[in-house]
């Protein structure tokens, strides 16, 4: 008789287990190279081995990466903690290491910095630097507080994070400064410069936006015989600029955007002044998005005034400790559509859209200026992978150093990561996201024999795990 139909595949159970082995490896060669233990050996003699439980929080933030107690419960698996070589702990361990990182801070970067160059003989020393926010969940630390919010919860509580990468091609990072969330750029740039400013040559470039600019910030670079490359924020006599910019006159520097521009040399800086076609079009969709909800709102308050009803409840102030009475005036009724229309978008297009400037004392075609200053947005790439790929967030209230450690954590994560793509120059252009899942994808099973003895399969190779761990596979 023929089978006709298919019979349930009968699963036999056994003690085998699988678990993600790459994450592991890949963070282990990386401390190992960088000899981290010297790092770290000098603030915990005893108890469990605090190298051992970094690795193991650094491969956790690398794999699974949901909170401290969870990180716990991986570690704490038997197989696991034979790889970390360690004894069972408790969940508080961990907190308790976070805790020695935070104390610790600023010497731990700078023995981290001193290990990355003993290692590494670096084409240069030209940095970027950037700042972030992220939201911080509770109330009751100190760091957190209301600021301009990067995350766009301006609800929210958080804290600022500075970071100095490595320019391209590098693109290592090299510092982590992290203060309270209502630090501004401006006042945010003297710590972030100065934790990486001793590893610098003399005459390195320092790449930074125009919420740092200032003269203060820019004294200091040259203070220390260091370059700086930044854009300021346009002024009224910049509008003498635009009014007699004549691109027949500019150099073209960027054909596909049409970007323009010319260079005016002053005793201890030079602007690189320029125009683009494609951000005046980019500007002006914008502006006239913005002026058309303006005039969207102006109408609803309209109709409020004109019906005697209440304001919505997104134009009050909500605060029960604040009593306001609301008297609003537009000019709708004296104006018909196309003249308010035509009003509103006088006051929010000024003839400054396209242009920008760029600033530094040293001496640079325009061309060098425009792409040295667009390569910074790889710290934007540094920024999204730590946000969103290596999950350095959520934060949530524990002690402020614990914090301090937790962000040193995610920040080390990040430089492994990097590390990976600047050794292997084929992933140079490979995500984040796409390490961590070649990484995670390797795994390895422990299989038991009738007698009990253990053997290690592995399985899951690809070009990425394969090419990272090359060492431990035995390819020269």
């Amino acid at each position: 008789m023929k089978q006709s139909q298919l019979i349930t595949q009968i699963i036999t159970p056994n003690r085998n287990i699988s678990f993600p082995i790459g994450t592991i490896l890949a963070v282990q060669n990386i401390y190992e190279h960088l000899n981290f233990n010297e790092v770290f050996d000098k603030y915990k003699k005893k108890g469990r081995d605090i190298n051992s439980l970094i690795q193991g929080l650094l491969s956790y933030k690398l794999t699974e990466n949901q909170s401290i107690s969870k990180a716990s419960d991986w570690i704490n698996k038997k197989d696991i903690l034979e790889l970390f070589k360690l004894l069972n702990f408790e969940e508080r361990t961990l907190f308790r290491v976070l805790e020695i990182i935070g104390i610790n801070r600023e010497e731990i970067i700078s023995d981290v910095q001193d290990r990355l160059f003993e290692k590494h003989k670096f084409e240069h020393t030209n940095i970027n630097t950037d700042w972030t926010s992220f939201v911080l969940y509770g109330k009751k630390c100190p760091l957190g507080k209301y600021g301009h919010s990067k995350d766009h919860r301006p609800d929210k509580k958080q804290i600022t994070m500075g970071i100095s990468e490595l320019a391209s091609p590098i693109n290592i990072p090299l510092g982590i400064t992290i203060k309270a969330g209502n630090a501004s750029d401006m006042k945010h740039f003297k710590d972030t410069y100065n934790i990486s400013k001793r590893k610098l040559r003399e005459g390195s470039l320092i790449t930074f936006d125009k919420g740092a600019s200032s003269r203060f910030n820019l004294d200091l670079v040259m203070t220390d015989h260091m370059k700086f490359l930044s854009s300021k924020k346009l002024n009224k006599s910049d509008d003498k600029r635009i009014k007699e910019f004549d691109r027949n006159k500019a150099e073209l520097v960027d054909e596909k955007r049409k970007v323009y521009g010319i260079k005016f040399e002053k005793p201890k800086k030079i602007d690189y002044f320029f125009f683009s076609e494609a951000l005046k079009e980019e500007q002006l969709i914008f502006k006239k998005t913005k002026a058309k909800r303006k005039l969207e709102e102006a109408k609803i308050l309209q109709k409020c005034i004109e019906r005697g009803k209440p304001l919505p409840a997104k134009y009050k102030i909500k605060n029960e400790l604040i009593e306001i009475k609301y008297a609003y005036q537009t000019k709708l009724s004296k104006l018909s559509e196309e003249e308010a229309s035509h009003l509103i978008e006088s006051a929010v297009i000024n003839g400054r859209e396209g242009f920008f400037c760029l600033i530094s004392n040293k001496n640079l075609t325009l061309k060098e200026a425009l792409e040295t200053y667009r390569k910074k947005d790889s710290l934007e790439k540094i920024f999204n992978s730590l946000k969103n790929e290596i999950e350095i967030k959520p934060l949530r209230v524990w002690t402020e150093n614990s914090i301090y450690g937790a962000l040193i954590i995610g920040f080390l994560a990040q430089l492994f990561i990097s590390l990976i793509r600047y050794e292997n120059k084929n992933l140079k252009q490979i995500s984040t996201k796409f390490i961590k899942r070649s990484l995670m994808n390797l795994t390895v099973t422990i299989e038991f024999d009738k007698s009990g003895k253990k053997r290690q399969v592995y399985a899951n190779f690809d070009d990425i795990n394969q090419q990272i761990l090359a060492k431990n596979m035995g390819i020269p």
